[in-house]
């Protein structure tokens, strides 16, 4: 049995994960099953979350979660991704898959930026106290 901490990071990974990616219908289905049921309590775990420092695995991820925005942005020049079909966002998908190399040496890069954004984040918390 999990405790609550080990719950809530298997949800939050399994979050991170499926955000990025297309899901299919019943996929959809199953994870509103699961937000319906857990979404309060998702909610309250990031509240407190957001009051602690991001661990460094965390600020990774954010960069590679950047790093990919950056990606994606030049793939797609001026259209915007929500306004992609299905097909469409699978094929962008698949152009990113072969680019996991170039996204990882983006996010290296901008990896102290985002510990500086949450450096000023955890001030600017800190200074409302």
């Amino acid at each position: 049995m999990l405790s609550g901490k080990g719950i809530m990071k298997q949800i939050d990974d399994m979050i991170d994960n499926i955000l990025d990616e297309v899901m299919s219908k019943s996929t959809r289905m199953k994870k509103s099953r699961m937000m319906k049921a857990k979404g309060k309590q998702i909610a309250r775990k990031r509240k407190i979350a957001l009051k602690r420092r991001a661990t460094p695995e965390k600020l990774k991820s954010r960069a590679l979660k950047k790093a990919r925005d950056i990606i994606t942005k030049r793939i797609l020049k001026d259209r915007k991704k929500s306004e992609l079909s299905i097909s469409g966002r699978e094929r962008l998908e698949k152009r990113l898959d072969k680019k996991k190399t170039v996204i990882k040496r983006i996010a290296k890069k901008i990896l102290p930026k985002v510990r500086g954004a949450e450096a000023e984040r955890l001030k600017k918390r800190g200074d409302k106290a």
